[in-house]
């Protein structure tokens, strides 16, 4: 092997960054923490942080979710759809972003993963971060030009608007051809939680009937569980599982609106 030079290439670091999502009030929401040092102190940012020398990527993720959410992560290939063996958190690679002027201190290409839990309570900020919160996808996409206060909305740091929008669409595809809406889901719930579920992403509202047929009738989508759960009010409502199965056929296909 000849004599490698490694100062004839430009130094960059590798970072990881998260797209934290959950339901909660009927709706998607996603994990923000507010930066605490330059660049962009003050903004709110996507969880994440540089890659330790000694770890892999998928390591790097895992610690960065523990450390922001206390969850341990259920790590998977980006094009797999089992996301309940050996539980935690669902934990997937989304994509590299690595434009070169996305960070103003240095090089920095980022390596983004999509993190998928039921309803998580007030995060606490770790590391460089000064508050962390839960807010509403919409919210944080500033789809409708405004903040929740009616303020101008204040874009997210980095290129991470962009990064958070990618992770929602990966999470709304995902869901119509595989299993994966039940990892927003506690080991056990009823079709109309999974149902929130669905409407929550797909930001529709779903036909009771409709997607009950659909969803008990997709071989290997629910397992019952033999119980009932009256969480929601009303009549004793039936307790289902995970199945065995990591894509749906048929898929549940997302409504045109």
């Amino acid at each position: 092997m000849p004599p490698y030079n490694p100062s004839a290439f430009p130094p960059f670091a590798v970072t990881v960054d998260l797209v934290v999502l959950t339901v909660r009030r009927q709706g998607l929401w996603a994990l923000v923490v507010r930066r605490g040092e330059p660049p962009y102190q003050g903004r709110w940012a996507l969880p994440g942080g540089f890659v330790r020398e000694d770890e892999d990527l998928a390591e790097a993720a895992a610690r960065e979710l523990g450390e922001e959410t206390g969850l341990c992560a259920q790590a998977v290939d980006a094009g797999a759809t089992d996301h309940r063996e050996g539980g935690g958190a669902h934990l997937e690679q989304l994509a590299t972003y690595g434009d070169p002027g996305r960070d103003p201190r240095m090089r920095v290409v980022s390596v983004a993963h999509l993190a998928l839990a039921p309803d998580l309570p007030t995060p606490r900020p770790g590391g460089d971060a000064s508050g962390a919160r839960w807010a509403p996808v919409d919210e944080l996409l500033d789809r409708d030009g405004h903040g929740r206060d009616g303020e101008q909305a204040v874009p997210l740091a980095f290129d991470h608007a962009t990064i958070l929008s990618d992770g929602v669409e990966r999470a709304r595809s995902k869901i119509e051809y595989s299993s994966l809406a039940t990892a927003f889901c506690p080991p056990e719930f009823t079709v109309g939680e999974l149902r929130r579920v669905y409407e929550a992403v797909w930001d529709v509202v779903l036909d009771p009937r409709n997607f009950h047929r659909k969803v008990t009738g997709t071989p290997g989508f629910l397992v019952p569980t033999g119980g009932t759960t009256t969480r929601q009010g009303g009549r004793p409502a039936q307790l289902f599982r995970a199945g065995g199965a990591t894509l749906l056929n048929p898929p549940m296909l997302r409504p045109e609106v």
